[in-house]
């Protein structure tokens, strides 16, 4: 087997966390007009279409400002805009409504494709779309009359549900109807965002063309919780202005009702989505209500990640070498921290129950994690811990990064200070140093 077969298919095996993770899981998907006329267009829906392949229940939002932008320059009119916001005169609605279903017919017949030799052979996906958006006007703001431009009043999710149950894929276009009969042009952002909060999503995706978020000097964010993502919007000015920041508001307001996760994916680059929801570190940058790395009590089943884990610095003498059986019979004594089902940091709280102390053990964060301050935070749950069990003492035993605790507020110390049970228990020949931290109550 070549190198690039064996790569495929260790990738491969890789995704089969995420693939149960994501069956049966609700996501709306943002999909802006400008994304119908690029050139990756195509990718983008075989990448859809595999999700629903993979048993995700989706929701895709279209948007329609390019295409309702060239309808009513064919029928020489032009827009007038207000905060952003097109106002749709009345005169204009047959335009408008023209372009938001042509578009909607164009993405419909995309996702009909069934080519042998294509991604969407076999596929047969069934797209559905309806009325579930009530709309009202969206009236007058600063003098300025919106006309048939609305806003989202209700979402009729139960209907929306019934489909995502049997299978379909829920097509919405930028419209809603009023209870008068009207037709109003709406914002597929505030459809998407609306959408997402009625029905539970677990994830809400917005397609845009800039990839990553990133600031002014090109650092690049992959995460940002909702109140990081706040503060990143309010410093606008501060970053690089682009259509990024109107995708990253949307994922700001969904997180903010109630959608745990939200996610901005390049709609250039080929698999965007895929390598966002199916690799560990992704492609994007996710806004997350919830702890994205989770801090929890070790369980027996983590012992095979605990040993992945720590095995390369027992190898190199950092830590003392735990067998199995010995670390299964410890395991209570662990704490881990968890990225993704993936056990990417632990340490160990052993109480000396001669004193009213305990030792701070097997430290270890996995290497492509290191450097981002995660350690530290162990040690603050292990000190929380530690304060639970009246503990007045942390004592640490290192023979190479008695530096890292001495930045965390540890003192050196002797082997002679050590609690009597400890101190016969001490390696000479490693000859590691003794490092104390007095525990604040």
């Amino acid at each position: 087997m070549n190198d690039q077969a064996q790569q495929y298919i260790q990738w491969f095996r890789h995704t089969s966390p995420y693939i149960n993770s994501h069956r049966g899981k609700t996501f709306v998907v943002m999909l802006p007009g400008d994304c119908i006329d690029q050139e990756n267009f195509p990718e983008i829906i075989n990448d859809l279409a595999l999700l629903n392949s993979l048993g995700v229940k989706l929701v895709v939002v279209h948007g329609a400002r390019t295409q309702i932008e060239r309808q009513l320059q064919l029928s020489g009119v032009s827009s007038e805009f207000h905060q952003g916001v097109r106002i749709t005169a009345r005169n204009n609605l047959v335009d408008v409504l023209k372009a938001i279903g042509e578009t909607r017919f164009s993405i419909e017949a995309a996702f009909s494709c069934g080519l042998p030799e294509s991604p969407m052979y076999g596929a047969k996906i069934r797209v559905r779309s309806g009325n579930f958006v009530t709309a009202m006007p969206r009236g007058i703001i600063d003098g300025v009359d919106f006309q048939l431009t609305g806003k989202v009043r209700s979402v009729d999710s139960e209907a929306i549900q019934k489909l995502l149950n049997d299978s379909a894929l829920t097509l919405v276009s930028p419209l809603g109807y009023s209870f008068t009969g009207e037709a109003f042009n709406l914002s597929f952002a505030d459809v998407a965002i609306h959408i997402a909060t009625a029905i539970g999503a677990d994830k809400l995706i917005a397609y845009n063309d800039d990839g990553p978020i990133a600031d002014k000097t090109g650092k690049q964010f992959r995460e940002l919780t909702l109140l990081q993502c706040e503060r990143f919007l309010v410093e606008q000015q501060q970053h690089t202005l682009s259509n990024t920041y109107f995708s990253l508001r949307a994922c700001h307001k969904a997180c903010d009702g109630g959608v745990p996760r939200a996610h901005v994916v390049s709609a250039e680059e080929d698999g965007a989505l895929i390598k966002e929801l199916y690799t560990r570190d992704g492609s994007g940058t996710m806004v997350y209500r919830d702890s994205y790395e989770t801090i929890r009590r070790a369980r027996i089943e983590d012992v095979v990640g605990i040993l992945n884990l720590i095995e390369p610095l027992e190898s190199q003498g950092i830590l003392v070498k735990r067998s199995r059986e010995l670390l299964e019979t410890e395991i209570g004594f662990f704490t881990v921290m968890e990225k993704d089902n993936l056990i990417v940091g632990c340490a160990a709280l052993y109480p000396i129950s001669s004193a009213k102390a305990g030792e701070l053990a097997c430290v270890a964060i996995h290497e492509e994690y290191q450097g981002g301050g995660r350690a530290a935070k162990l040690l603050t749950h292990i000190e929380r811990q530690a304060t639970k069990l009246h503990m007045d003492m942390l004592y640490a035993l290192t023979t190479q990064t008695a530096h890292w605790f001495l930045e965390q507020g540890f003192s050196e110390s002797t082997v002679e200070q050590l609690p009597g049970e400890r101190q016969a228990m001490y390696n000479y020949q490693r000859k590691s140093k003794v490092l104390k931290k007095a525990i604040k109550h």
